[in-house]
């Protein structure tokens, strides 16, 4: 019978290793997650391992441009999350929501997870298969979740954050559909203003003498900008464009945009909040299940998805290592707020760090839906006045010029 050397992690999160006689390696990895253990590699032994393809041989798969829609994402995390708190391992869940999920590519997905299953590489190795359907903070995620044996936990909060993902996009959606609207029919209105109006008052001023007043001079010059030179400005944005992807290519302009984007009036907030949150949630779980704190502090900074915040994490990493708390190594990097910090430290200091932590995921989960909703909330008054202010100086420069030529034919002799 083949023998199958592996490599798994146990409950506490420490590396076992062993070798078992299994027919093949959907059966090996069965027997290791029995033993309550989530692999993470099993390698076949013996003469058969000449002619087994290794992991490092693996082909492009198909499917790694397979995209399925958010909710079909969601209900696959969260039936998987049930199916392991129900007992079943791993390999079995697949399997059975490969036959349960009727959607074609969302059974191609299961079927090529439970694939790689079988050929040896762990969930999270699966994962990063399929880029376009798992983004980064979902693979790294489910790694510190086979890391500390808490993956079930871990899906359950990936549902919670992909649920808030999108009631977030929704209510942003929901919320610019009227000023959408508004901004159509406004754009609308000063096309035909600018475009067929304000050329036909010029023609007829000139005929009459009149001299066009400022305000309608200043809307005739945006005219022939328009109507001239629209290349000129399509130019510089296909510009703009390529130059700043050029520039977040780069190791110093990814820091610095990431950097900005923490600093977006109102943006920057739901930014930092979310993070605040999903930072003290995963560290919470991680050191519950028994990961040293500075393996912690590496996946919560893998799941950053922020240049900027990984770097300063990592300055705060070698700040513990110097035998810093890391409620003060924090405190001095001003990564966090002071509420934050605080609150951490009180946690290190009772012995109750976990619990602290996940206390912390509540309080700052509650400050991004009263962020969300205060946004979802002045968007739509600022788009209107905006849109009344353009639309209002279009209207005034226009009637300007009425009131100048109605004045001109009133004085003029006969």
């Amino acid at each position: 019978m083949p023998q199958f050397a592996y490599r798994a992690r146990d409950a506490q999160g420490s590396l076992v290793e062993g070798v078992l006689d299994c027919p093949d390696r959907a059966v090996a990895i069965r027997q290791i997650e029995l033993q309550k253990c989530i692999p993470v590699r099993i390698e076949l032994m013996g003469p058969e391992a000449k002619t087994a393809p290794r992991d490092g041989a693996r082909v492009a798969s198909p499917t790694q441009n397979l995209k399925i829609p958010h909710g079909q994402l969601l209900v696959f995390t969260e039936q998987l999350a049930h199916l392991l708190q129900a007992g079943m391992t791993l390999d079995e869940g697949l399997s059975i929501l490969e036959k349960r999920l009727k959607q074609p590519r969302v059974q191609q997905m299961t079927h090529a997870l439970h694939q790689a299953l079988v050929d040896g590489r762990s969930f999270s190795q699966a994962l990063s298969e399929l880029p376009r359907i798992f983004p980064p903070l979902y693979v790294n995620l489910v790694a510190a979740g086979e890391a500390s044996g808490a993956l079930p936990q871990i899906l359950l909060r990936l549902v919670k954050h992909l649920m808030q993902a999108k009631e977030l996009r929704d209510r942003v959606q929901q919320a610019l559909i009227y000023p959408a609207f508004l901004a159509l029919a406004g754009g609308a209105l000063i096309t035909i203003f600018i475009t067929f109006m304000v050329p036909q008052l010029s023609g007829f001023m000139a005929q009459t003498g009149g001299v066009l007043p400022l305000p309608t001079r200043i809307l005739m010059q945006i005219h022939h900008a328009i109507t001239g030179y629209w290349w000129v400005g399509l130019l510089l944005g296909i510009s703009a464009v390529i130059g700043f992807r050029a520039l977040v290519r780069t190791d110093e302009g990814r820091i610095g945009w990431d950097r900005f984007r923490l600093m977006i009036p109102g943006y920057g907030g739901v930014i930092r909040h979310r993070y605040y949150a999903q930072f003290s949630r995963t560290l919470g779980t991680l050191m519950e299940n028994g990961i040293p704190l500075l393996r912690s502090l590496d996946l919560v900074t893998e799941i950053a998805g922020n240049r900027f915040l990984e770097l300063k994490l990592g300055d705060v990493r070698k700040a513990v290592i110097d035998g810093a708390t890391l409620s003060a190594a924090l405190q001095a990097q001003k990564l966090f707020p002071d509420l934050f910090t605080d609150m951490m430290s009180v946690g290190e200091q009772t012995g109750h760090f976990a619990e602290t932590m996940q206390a912390i995921a509540d309080v700052y989960e509650r400050e991004l839906d009263k962020t969300v909703v205060l946004i979802s909330q002045l968007i739509p008054p600022v788009i209107i006045v905006v849109i009344a202010v353009v639309v209002g100086l279009v209207v005034f420069s226009i009637l300007s010029a009425v009131f100048e030529m109605t004045h001109s034919l009133q004085f003029r002799p006969h």
